[in-house]
């Protein structure tokens, strides 16, 4: 593999310029088998200085109940839980889920999760190498057996947004631009290093949170959600400054329905192997870092070591 702590990767706008690989792609540029993606410039380097982050020892948790979004979204089912007494009932319990959907709460989304409609999945991967089974492609596990941790960035959009006296409709498809990135940051006072996990707050959950059981089930019946732009213009803005990875609080990371076009799911999950993360609980650390004004941190996040899994809930922390 090599040392991703280099920055002489290809621009984006090179990336569309390839004729040995699907143009817009950084397929083999991490090896030809690389199964990681973008999770490759989590170095030991970055990692080590991501972990001098944690100054006073307050963790956030970003994983939301997993019965959350109550009902779930996309069509995904409700897990059901069973609790087994032990026959000599003082001495204690198991327990299992039936009907427990991966993705159905805050989660990952695998590079075996959407693909390229003509070229496949991230590094070339067909949809018959992703059966989870033993070599199953592109899953979860490949990113479980590493673990994800890295320095976190709290791109508070919502705030931001808010402070211009324009607040954003949290069950609308507003696209959350490039621009509105940048100037959050500014704002901020955050600069993105190579390898950063950005988080991005679209004030979906805050809405979702503020809702009662009858807009809830609407939400569920027809969703609309706010998330990042879907275009060539993010994923490069995503690829020029090699982030890691980069989660919302929101359904979709990129605004539902997809914008008409292109997708971020393919142009940044699938050709470039970026982890996507959706529906985080980022309501609570916003806060905290809107009190200090610090918005940089140690993440961690223990994917569930499944083989060959689509999605898992992503078991993150941010520590301060």
């Amino acid at each position: 593999m090599p040392e991703n702590d280099r920055d002489d990767f290809p621009t984006y706008a090179e990336l569309w310029e390839r004729s040995d690989a699907p143009a817009g792609s950084n397929w083999g540029l991490f090896g030809a088998d690389d199964q990681l993606g973008t999770v490759n410039f989590l170095t030991p380097q970055r990692v080590a200085a991501a972990a001098r982050l944690a100054r006073r020892g307050d963790v956030f948790r970003l994983d939301l109940p997993l019965h959350l979004p109550d009902p779930p979204l996309f069509g995904r089912g409700a897990y059901r839980q069973t609790i087994h007494n032990s026959p000599r009932r003082r001495m204690g319990n198991d327990d299992h889920l039936d009907n427990f959907w991966l993705q159905a709460s805050s989660q990952w989304d695998s590079l075996a999760h959407v693909g390229h409609p003509e070229h496949g999945f991230y590094n070339g991967v067909q949809p018959e190498d992703v059966t989870g089974e033993e070599g199953s492609k592109n899953g979860l596990d490949h990113w479980a057996k590493r673990g994800i941790a890295g320095r976190g960035v709290l791109l508070d959009v919502a705030r931001y947004i808010e402070s211009q006296a324009e607040p954003v409709d949290g069950f609308s498809s507003r696209p959350i631009t490039i621009a509105e990135l940048d100037a959050t940051a500014a704002e901020q006072g955050v600069t993105l290093a190579g390898g950063d996990i950005v988080l991005v707050r679209t004030g979906w959950e805050e809405a979702y949170m503020a809702a009662d059981q009858a807009a809830r089930d609407s939400v569920a019946a027809d969703l609309h959600a706010p998330g990042l732009e879907g275009s060539r213009e993010m994923a490069g803005w995503l690829w020029d400054h090699r982030v890691a990875a980069v989660a919302a609080d929101c359904p979709a990371l990129e605004t539902w329905p997809w914008q008409a076009g292109e997708s971020l799911h393919v142009l940044a999950l699938a050709l470039l192997g970026l982890p996507f993360g959706e529906l985080w609980s980022l309501e609570e650390l916003a806060a905290d870092c809107a009190t200090d004004g610090i918005y940089e941190f140690l993440l961690t996040s223990a994917p569930l070591y499944l083989r060959g899994g689509i999605g898992s809930p992503p078991n993150a922390l941010a520590i301060k």
